[in-house]
């Protein structure tokens, strides 16, 4: 149910699309991301766009091709989720270890201040 303080945590007003993170969001996920290569050229791509990218096609369900112009370019954005996808389960399961640990933690923390 949708209460006042729910509906604050979760709004999503001044971002550019619904499913962009925010963040709070980005701070958890951020130091789960992989670090730049340390040959070739560097990084000019922000991780935190491109997952963006990811997560509005997600939800969209739209092609590579469309994806909006304000997203880093489509074959950027696929590059690295093939990346991520073929060789980072462990950066899932870190990903999903913290998260987790979090709603833990806040689960003990409401339950104490209800005096549980």
């Amino acid at each position: 149910m949708w209460t006042e303080i729910t509906r604050l945590k979760y709004e999503r007003e001044g971002q550019r699309y619904a499913s962009d993170l925010t963040d709070a969001e980005w701070a958890l996920i951020a130091p789960h991301m992989p670090a730049a290569k340390r040959l070739g050229r560097p990084r000019e791509t922000e991780l935190r766009n491109v997952l963006d990218a990811i997560l509005y096609i997600a939800r969209t369900g739209c092609q590579w091709q469309l994806l909006p112009k304000d997203f880093p370019p489509f074959t950027t954005v696929q590059g690295y989720f093939y990346d991520w996808r073929d060789a980072t389960v462990c950066l899932r399961r870190s990903i999903l270890h913290c998260c987790c640990k979090r709603a833990k933690r806040q689960a003990a923390n409401q339950a104490r201040r209800r005096g549980h």
